[in-house]
């Protein structure tokens, strides 16, 4: 049985909070949208769909000497994003700025890292954001990405990758942490 996993870089409780506080007012404003909880904010690296049975352990692996190669660094999360586009937007987040290369380079090595572990990985463009809500149709998003382009922004340092399984719950999907693996930390020898 094949698992449903991503790599992500987590934003720290400070940050959930705050940004909770913004956008919980807003959620009982637009009944057609299904608004993401605050215990799952993430920065996806890397999606893949189906990790084969024993295939996590070679990912892990793979991910601790990314990790390892990775220095922490800062992260922004500012101005509003839909997906695919405005007008019929199935997601609705933060985005973080064009060209940020820090993330989208950990994002590339997340990617490498399924595909040596012989895992097909999705290979979309990167876009880097996190998801605030969801629409299965598709809705018009340009009163929502003016309401997110006026809220602050946040940053913080990102000291670590994480890997997580997604799981069908039925209305949706949970989340588990995985694998945590610390940035620009070297990886432990076992035969040391």
């Amino acid at each position: 049985m094949s698992k449903r996993m991503f790599t992500a870089v987590l934003p720290p409780p400070e940050v959930i909070q705050e940004l909770d506080s913004y956008v919980a007012p807003r959620r009982e404003a637009d009944r057609d949208l299904r608004w993401t909880r605050p215990e799952g904010w993430h920065l996806t690296t890397s999606f893949m769909g189906h990790v084969g049975v024993g295939r996590d352990e070679y990912l892990e692996d793979h991910l601790a000497e990314v990790a390892a190669g990775t220095q922490p660094f800062e992260v922004r999360i500012a101005g509003g994003i839909a997906f695919p586009n405005p007008v019929r937007a199935r997601i609705i987040g933060l985005g973080v700025p064009v060209g940020h290369e820090p993330l989208a380079s950990l994002s590339a090595h997340c990617r490498t890292a399924a595909s040596r572990a012989g895992i097909d990985v999705d290979g979309s463009r990167f876009v880097g954001h996190l998801t605030l809500a969801r629409n299965s149709r598709g809705v018009q998003a340009t009163r929502w990405l003016t309401v997110l382009d006026s809220f602050p922004g946040w940053s913080w340092t990102a000291d670590e990758l994480v890997l997580i399984e997604s799981r069908s719950t039925g209305y949706g999907f949970g989340y588990e942490v995985a694998a945590r693996f610390a940035l620009g930390r070297p990886v432990a020898d076992p035969y040391a």
